[in-house]
């Protein structure tokens, strides 16, 4: 990954409906090898997804709630179990296996209160948990979907055992 990928990745970081013409004139590349460059990075997987984002306060879903678990059950079979209820669970946004003093954080997005005691209520009936706390955001003072990229060419390590 050199310089120039990295000023396609930060124009689509900060606007994916730009055309690869526009992204070209951008970075200093004519469009064919623009949009090379543009499907490599999505082949190897750097592109995950281009998405729209919405505003959850403008679709009635204005509370933020970061969610601590605890379980005493830390057997494979569990967290399978665990992880595939949780993810199905339309209102979990971020689900992660914690290390620390709590084994998993959610972050969650519900209309109102009502709403969560619902998703709550649904939570602690998947398996059974030993502790949950739920953190609400009273205001959101900085959110972005934009990776801090490299200022200088990031070069991908060699593999594990590989030459």
């Amino acid at each position: 990954m050199d310089a120039i990928d990295l000023k396609i990745l930060a124009l689509l970081q900060n606007d994916a409906t730009l055309s690869i013409a526009q992204i070209g004139e951008r970075v200093g590349l004519s469009q064919t090898p623009c949009w090379k460059r543009i499907q490599r990075l999505e082949a190897d997987g750097v592109i995950d997804r281009r998405v729209a984002v919405l505003d959850p306060v403008k679709l009635g879903l204005g509370l933020t709630v970061f969610v601590s678990i605890e379980t005493s059950d830390h057997s494979r079979e569990w967290l399978e179990r665990f992880a595939a209820t949780v993810s199905a669970m339309p209102e979990v946004l971020e689900f992660y296996r914690m290390a620390g003093d709590v084994d998993y954080m959610l972050r969650v997005v519900v209309a109102d209160m009502q709403a969560y005691d619902a998703f709550y209520k649904r939570l602690i009936a998947v398996l059974p948990l030993k502790n949950v706390t739920s953190r609400f955001a009273m205001e959101k003072v900085k959110s972005t979907t934009a990776l801090p990229l490299p200022t200088a060419p990031f070069v991908q390590p060699a593999a594990a055992g590989g030459k």
